[in-house]
C-alpha cells in the first residue's frame, strides 16, 4: 500500500500533474476511458455508503430525526465546506479528524479480551476456499490499494506544490520527506483496519452476531455486548470516517473527469475559478446521496464498492509500475529495486485474488 501511494506522489511531483493528466499525456486514450469508466461508479458508490452511514448513525444518537434528514444535512454541510473552504483549511480540517480513527484503537478494549487467542489469530489466519470469503478477500484488498487513493495521493501533491507559490526542485531529500508522510499515513491506516476487524471478530462474532447489513445493526449490536461507551464511540468514528473520506472521494472523481477533459481544476481555486470542478463534486455527492433511496443499504454498497475496487486496482497499480519505471516520464526518479518488488507483490497478489473470485463466480 505504501509502496503504491509513494509511486503516485512522486509521480505528481515531477510531472506536475494528476495521474489522469499523466495518462493523458503519455499513454492512448482508451487506457484513460477505461480507466475513467471503472473508477466513477465504485466511488459515487463509496460517497452514498460514507453519507447513508453518517445518517444511520446521526438517528441513533438523535432517534426522533429521521437518518434520511441527516444524510441531506451532512451531504449540504460537506458540499459547503469543499467549495467554500481553501486547500490548505480542508488540509488541515482533515488532518485534525483524523484523530477521530483513534477511537477503533479503544472500542476493543471496552470487551473482555482473551489476548492468546487474538495474537494467534492476527499471525495464524484461517483461510476458506468460498466465494464468500474470497469476495472479502478482495474487498479487504481493494479498500487496502483502493484506486481512488491513487489519483488524490498524486493531485494533492500538485495541490501541495501550488499551495507553497513554487516549483520546487524535486530532489531525493524531498522524495524522501514525501515517503516518511506516506509510511506514516499508511501505518496508520492499517492499524486502524486491524482494529476494526479486532472488534468485528472479538465483540460482535463472539457475541453471537453474524450477519451485519446495515450501521445501525453494527453500532446496536455493541451497545449490550460492549457498553454505551463502544456504541457512541462507534457512532462518533463514522460520522468522523465520512467527513474525512466524502472530500477525498469526490475530490478525486473530479479531478480525474476535469484532467481526463482539460478543464480547470484544484481545491486551491475558487468556485467562479474552476466551475466544472466544483459542479462535478456537488454531482458526485447527489448521485450518493441518491442511492440511499434505490434500496441498497450502507453496508451492501461498501462492500460491493470493496470488490470493485478489488477488480479493477491490479489494472491501474499495472499502470502505475509502467510510468514509474518510464524514464521519459519520470526522469531520475523512476522506481528503486524496493519500490519495484513492493509495487509488482502488490500487483501479483490483487490480481490472483481477483482471478481467483472471478473463477469462483463463474465456475457455478
Amino acid at each position: 500500500m505504501a509502496a503504491i501511494q509513494q509511486m503516485c506522489a512522486r509521480i505528481g511531483l515531477v510531472t506536475s500533474q494528476g495521474l489522469t493528466g499523466t495518462l493523458k499525456k503519455h499513454y492512448p486514450k482508451p487506457i484513460l476511458y477505461v480507466m475513467l469508466l471503472f473508477s466513477f461508479p465504485a466511488i459515487v458508490m463509496n460517497i452514498g455508503a460514507d453519507i447513508a452511514g453518517m445518517g444511520a448513525v446521526g438517528n441513533l444518537l438523535f432517534p426522533s430525526i429521521d437518518a434520511n434528514y441527516f444524510s441531506v444535512l451532512f451531504t449540504v454541510i460537506l458540499l459547503g465546506l469543499i467549495i467554500y473552504l481553501p486547500y490548505q483549511k480542508i488540509a488541515s480540517v482533515l488532518k485534525y479528524l483524523c484523530i477521530v480513527m483513534l477511537v477503533y484503537f479503544i472500542v476493543p478494549f471496552l470487551y473482555k479480551q482473551n489476548y492468546s487467542d487474538i495474537l494467534k489469530a492476527t499471525f495464524i489466519p484461517t483461510l476458506q476456499f468460498d466465494k464468500k470469503f474470497m469476495a472479502i478477500i478482495v474487498g479487504i484488498l481493494g479498500t487496502t490499494i483502493s484506486p481512488y487513493l491513487f489519483f488524490w495521493q498524486a493531485s494533492v501533491e500538485v495541490e501541495e506544490m501550488k499551495s507553497k507559490r513554487a516549483h520546487l526542485i524535486v530532489n531525493k531529500k524531498i522524495i524522501h520527506e514525501i515517503n516518511q508522510d506516506v509510511d506514516f499515513g499508511m501505518t496508520v491506516s492499517g492499524f486502524v483496519m486491524y482494529f476494526i476487524i479486532l472488534t468485528t471478530g472479538t465483540v460482535l462474532f463472539n457475541g453471537g452476531i453474524h450477519q451485519i447489513d446495515t450501521v445501525e445493526q453494527a453500532a446496536m449490536a455493541l451497545k449490550p455486548l460492549a457498553g454505551n461507551l463502544a456504541y457512541l464511540l462507534f457512532a462518533i468514528g463514522v460520522i468522523g470516517t465520512g467527513l474525512i473520506a466524502i472530500p477525498v472521494l469526490s475530490g478525486s472523481i473530479s479531478y480525474i473527469i476535469t484532467e481526463t477533459f482539460g478543464w480547470e481544476q484544484g481545491l486551491d481555486k475558487k468556485f467562479h475559478e474552476a466551475k466544472a470542478f466544483y459542479v462535478i463534486i456537488a454531482i458526485s455527492l447527489l448521485l450518493g446521496l441518491s442511492l440511499n433511496y434505490i434500496g441498497i443499504t450502507p453496508i451492501q454498497s461498501l462492500i460491493y464498492t470493496a470488490i470493485l475496487y478489488g477488480l479493477t486496482a491490479p489494472v491501474l497499480i499495472a499502470i502505475i509500475l509502467h510510468i514509474s519505471n518510464n524514464k521519459k516520464i519520470m526522469g531520475k526518479n523512476v522506481n528503486g529495486r524496493l519500490a519495484n518488488i513492493l509495487g509488482f507483490a502488490a500487483f501479483i497478489i490483487m490480481t490472483v485474488a481477483s482471478v481467483a473470485l472471478l473463477y469462483m463466480q463463474f465456475a457455478d
